[in-house]
């Protein structure tokens, strides 16, 4: 199963709750951190709410 590597690009200072709660739920904390996650609906959903915010690439 393809996996997608998200980073977070852009901090969540100033972002409404719900964007900071989507940033925190993908498991991302700090700018320039990154996570592995399963490319399936939800996460896809997810990143695209907050888009702006990451940067998204496939796994290798």
């Amino acid at each position: 199963m393809a996996e997608l590597k998200i980073t977070l690009t852009r901090s969540v200072i100033g972002r409404p709750q719900n964007q900071r709660e989507i940033v925190k739920a993908l498991g991302l904390g700090r700018v320039n951190s990154s996570v592995v996650l399963p490319d399936n609906a939800a996460t896809r959903g997810a990143v695209a709410k907050i888009n702006h915010l990451v940067a998204v690439s496939v796994a290798e």
